[in-house]
């Protein structure tokens, strides 16, 4: 297909998505960053990592999500006390015939939520590392696919608070999207006092399923089509090794990164792109649909320096600096 018979498709195929912002917004309020977080990572098939201190919303956004997606939803409270058994499940044996069988986890279904994620120590997380790269878990000796569409939606609150462990750099890197989830507005609170009182919509379970797991699985496919100018292309490229290289870009960030993004980082980049692309009804990538998603595809994958942290720079402001100065295309 060319660019304007992709083009007429998003603009059929994106209308369901706005209907799915929509339906959020009668349960969320304010918070668009996130929905579009959360919209972006099923069409860019990617987990998201969403870091805020309790009471943001977090969880009750991907309820929502949930709710709104004919699919199979498990929620796992991650607790200092989890076992990876608990999670990807076990082979139990039986002394009747000496054989063993296979008991699956909560890890098998198509929406998982990892409540506070950094609540559990690291040998919980890591067992995370096979089902979010290669969708599959490895029981024993065999090896058990995870159901199609697979989306690890994650939460976690800031590192600095009490009983909390840093999430360990390799599961980090698995997450397509960091979004930053920060206080509503002095109107948006207001709002969401008023709804408090007494309301239509009150949670998840007034929302009624609008997506099913094949029309998710279309709307990925046709984001694969979503054409991306070879210039651009060079440009995303050039954005990640201004993180690793900053200096052949004339980057003012000397001694404030340690390690730049992964290769993981540009191909989600290109996949996250394109998925803003469909969100605006476009069958195309613009500069701007890079420039809106970097943020939060590169900030985690940035390992800061000392220097940086004494300097009171953060991620994003590494991330702004390099949007600000590697030339556009």
């Amino acid at each position: 297909m060319d660019v304007k018979q992709i083009g007429a498709k998003v603009e059929q195929e994106a209308g369901v998505f706005e209907d799915l912002t929509a339906r959020i917004g009668k349960v969320i309020v304010g918070q668009r960053e996130l929905v579009e977080t959360l919209l972006l990572a099923l069409l860019a098939d990617g987990h998201v990592l969403l870091e805020g201190l309790p009471g943001l919303a977090k969880t009750l956004s991907v309820s929502c999500l949930a709710a709104l997606v004919r699919a199979q939803f498990r929620r796992i409270q991650f607790t200092p006390d989890l076992l990876p058994a608990d999670l990807l499940g076990t082979l139990v044996y039986s002394p009747r015939d000496g054989s063993f069988t296979t008991r699956r986890g909560p890890i098998f279904a198509n929406l998982v939520l990892a409540d506070e994620i950094n609540r559990a120590p690291a040998k919980v997380q890591s067992a995370l590392l096979e089902a979010m790269q290669e969708r599959q878990v490895t029981l024993g000796d065999a090896s058990h696919p995870l159901p199609a569409p697979f989306l690890v939606l994650a939460t976690q609150n800031p590192i600095e608070q009490e009983g909390t462990y840093p999430l360990p750099e390799a599961q980090v890197d698995r997450f397509l999207f960091k979004c930053v989830v920060r206080y509503p507005s002095k109107e948006e609170e207001r709002q969401i006092l008023e709804r408090a009182s007494g309301g239509s919509v009150k949670g998840p379970e007034d929302l009624e399923p609008l997506l099913k797991p094949e029309d998710l699985l279309r709307a990925r496919e046709l984001v694969r089509e979503i054409y991306v100018d070879d210039k651009l292309k060079d440009y995303i490229v050039d954005l990640v090794q201004a993180t690793r290289q900053p200096a052949d870009y004339g980057l003012p960030l000397a001694g404030l990164i340690d390690f730049g993004s992964s290769p993981r980082g540009t191909v989600g980049l290109l996949h996250a792109s394109r998925a803003q692309a469909f969100l605006r009804g476009r069958g195309y990538v613009t500069p701007q649909d890079v420039k809106d998603v970097a943020p939060r595809v590169l900030r985690h994958r940035l390992l800061l320096s000392y220097e940086a942290e004494a300097e009171e720079k953060s991620a994003d402001d590494v991330v702004r600096t390099v949007l600000d100065g590697v030339r556009v295309p």
